[in-house]
């Protein structure tokens, strides 16, 4: 192939993924604009909330928490955990100097929407097409953005995310090495019998996939046995921590409040054996809750929870694929 068609190719691939750049740039701002407003209220509610609620009464519904859900999600609760004791406070400054950043950059695109330069009464960025419009929107960017700030706010949550990862793997040890134990298991009875019923459907040109996506397909498998175990471990574990947490915060929150229940409540919980009842009965219907099911969020519950779902399961995927 000579210089000049090497040439014209490489710009038509520069062309092509310039044009699917911007079909993608500008619907994906205006999503993050209309979501944004909407995400910002709801943490700032929460946070109020939380502002308000005693310590004790925070306590309990942790407790709540970790007690119906601790075995649905368990990297992601122990990510939380671990990043609260490596790095917590520079995680929050990170996550709060990126949150303002995107407000100022969603800010000066919303008031970039209304410009009219040329005083036709119809905005500018409605008249430029899909190209100038993320190039528009890409200068916008880059001029109002605090790339010093931005830069070490994501530094930060690099290696917060690195420390996590680290922490993740040393607990969940035993899981990572059934999940490789059982895809490596599986891997010689798939590589003989499944590779070549696949190949006999599959073109030639794609046969080079082949080992890779068994590979793939194997420890999928694997991590998905082994992360069952896990989760009914975690649920148990989870659902006994999180009742006796809550039962014994609740004990806590009637004595400061003097309420004692026609005598049953002393003020020191450990002269009772009320809050381990409580808490055991808790403990049994957390985990029997976790276990009817199925150890997932059910629909409609899922639409709206995909966010912990899609974290859960790159946590999982991220500290057992190596």
């Amino acid at each position: 192939m000579s210089s000049s068609s090497k040439e014209t190719a490489t710009a038509s691939r520069l062309t092509m993924a310039s044009e699917i750049l911007s079909r993608g740039i500008a619907p994906l701002i205006y999503f993050v604009s209309a979501v944004y407003p909407h995400f910002v209220s709801v943490v700032t509610a929460g946070h109020a909330v939380y502002r308000r609620l005693p310590h004790d009464g925070l306590h309990a519904l942790l407790g709540l928490i970790f007690c119906f859900f601790g075995g649905i999600y368990p990297t992601l609760f122990a990510a939380l955990q671990a990043a609260k004791h490596g790095g917590w406070e520079n995680t929050k400054a990170a996550v709060a100097d990126l949150s303002r950043e995107a407000a100022v950059i969603l800010e000066e695109s919303r008031k970039d929407d209304e410009v009219d330069d040329d005083d036709d009464g119809v905005a500018d960025v409605l008249q430029i097409d899909g190209k100038a419009l993320a190039k528009r929107k890409a200068q916008l960017v880059l001029e109002k953005c605090d790339p010093a700030k931005i830069n070490a706010a994501l530094g930060h949550l690099y290696v917060t995310w690195t420390a996590v990862v680290l922490a993740l793997k040393v607990q969940f040890a035993r899981t990572i090495a059934l999940s490789l134990s059982i895809a490596e298991t599986i891997h010689g009875p798939a590589e003989r019998f499944l590779q070549p019923t696949v190949a006999a459907v599959l073109p030639q040109k794609f046969h080079k996939w082949l080992p890779v996506l068994i590979d793939w397909t194997c420890k999928s498998v694997g991590m998905s046995v082994a992360w069952y175990v896990q989760t009914i471990i975690s649920a148990f574990t989870s659902a006994t921590y999180g009742g006796l947490k809550c039962a014994r915060s609740l004990v806590k929150l009637c004595a400061k409040q003097k309420i004692t229940l026609f005598g049953l409540l002393p003020k020191d919980h450990t002269q009772t054996s009320l809050d381990e009842i409580v808490g055991w009965l808790l403990a049994a219907a957390g985990f029997y809750f976790q276990f009817k099911l199925g150890f997932d969020i059910p629909f409609p519950f899922n639409l709206v929870l995909w966010p912990l779902e899609t974290a859960e399961w790159y946590i999982r995927w991220t500290i057992t694929s190596d």
